[in-house]
This record gives structure tokens, sequence and C-alpha cells, in this order.
């Protein structure tokens, strides 16, 4: 039978729908790792998506220069991202819904829920922000970019050390709260120095980023 232009266009969706659904299968058994049910592991993740274009100013600092944003770095996400703003002489500080609040308030629910040591917790952060730290670095007009696999897998490989017992929520908590320390409040200092318009904490958002660290790592403790 001839391949006809509806025909290439349905199997085309047949195809993204299949990806679509082996995702969320992969995303729902990642969530079924660290304990959440489906219903609210969905969403957080629709949370997370609907989330990562939220930023919710904090204060300004004083910027020296300004430039417009380069295209993303390949194989790398971007912390403190920039927004597309006119830059003014100032740069505001924001955290963002999806790659911060949400992560945030997870991983303090997990840590409830599974009763986590507290000495491998702190160990475990403590570690994945000093790897997180020593690869990330600041780029002009961009924010704060580092290798986008070095947490996960740095995270896991620390859960399963410490407490192998509890190795996904564990990796989850290190990962998301390593990076956003690590990458994101210890470089703060550098803000003036980047010209962005608005440096959003968290900004890197859904899948890559924050989300995208913890979710990686549960699923590979």
């Amino acid at each position: 039978m001839p391949l006809t232009p509806l025909l290439m266009f349905a199997l085309f969706g047949l195809l993204v729908f299949l990806f679509v659904l082996i995702q969320v299968d992969v995303l729902s058994f990642a969530f079924a790792k660290l304990g959440l049910s489906p219903q609210t592991g969905m969403l957080v993740l629709f949370g997370s998506l609907l989330g990562s274009g939220i930023n919710i100013p904090l204060f300004s600092l004083p910027a020296e220069g300004g430039s417009a944003a380069p295209p993303p770095l390949p194989g790398r996400f971007d912390h403190l991202q920039p927004g597309l703003a006119d830059f003014n002489g100032r740069t505001i500080v924001a955290v963002n819904l999806g790659g911060w609040v949400i992560p945030v308030g997870v991983s303090l629910y997990l840590l409830q829920l599974h009763d986590l040591p507290l000495l491998p917790v702190l160990l475990g952060v403590a570690l994945i922000s000093t790897i997180s730290y020593s690869v990330s670095r600041p780029v002009q007009g961009l924010g704060i970019a580092m290798p986008v696999l070095v947490a996960p897998i740095a995270a896991v490989l620390v859960a399963l050390f410490l407490d192998s017992a509890h190795a996904a929520p564990l990796a989850y908590v290190s990962g998301t709260l390593g990076v956003l320390v690590g990458a994101d409040l210890l470089h703060l200092r550098v803000i003036p120095r980047l010209g962005a318009p608005v440096a959003s904490i968290g900004g890197a958002g859904t899948f890559d980023g924050i989300f995208f660290t913890g979710v990686l790592a549960a699923l590979l403790a």
C-alpha cells in the first residue's frame, strides 16, 4: 500500500503517542521506586511541567553589563537561567516553581515518608553539592552550566554507598538538593558578573535541571 501523506501523518502520530507512553511509564516506575502513588507522581510531573515557566522573584542585584543569552550548550543544562527581558543594569534573582519549589517539596516529603536517617542525608547532600560546585561554571549571559549526567550518577553511587536500603529516595534527595546548593546557591556571588536580566534558581525546570537529576537518580538507584 503506498504511503500517502495522511498515512505518514498517522504513523508519525502513532510513534509520538508510543514515545509518550514509554516516557510516562518510565517516569511512573521512577516515582513508584520513590514510594509515590501514580496519581502523586503524575501530579508532580505535570506540576513541574507547568511550573517550569513560572519564576518567583525574590530580590534584585546590581549587575555588571549585559548580553543576549546564547543558545544552550550541547549536553549541558543551565541553572540560574536568565530570561529574555531587556537588561536594565540589575539582575532579578528568582526561584523556579517547577525546578526548585516542587523538587524541594518532594524531597521534604520523602524525608518524612521513608524516615530517612539524618546523617546519610546530610552527607549525601554535602557530597553532591561539592561535586556539582566543582563541575559547574558560570557562562556570561547564560547562567550556571554543568554536565547533565554527573549529578544523577553521583547521587546514585553516593546513595548506594551510604544507605542501600533507601537508595532511591536518598538518591533523589541528595541529587536535587545537592545540585540546588552546589550549582545554584554556591554560585550566587557570581550573579552580578553574568550580565543576565533574570537569574532563576532551578530555572532549567522540568526534565533537565533539577527535575531530571532527581528522577534519573531515583530510576537508576
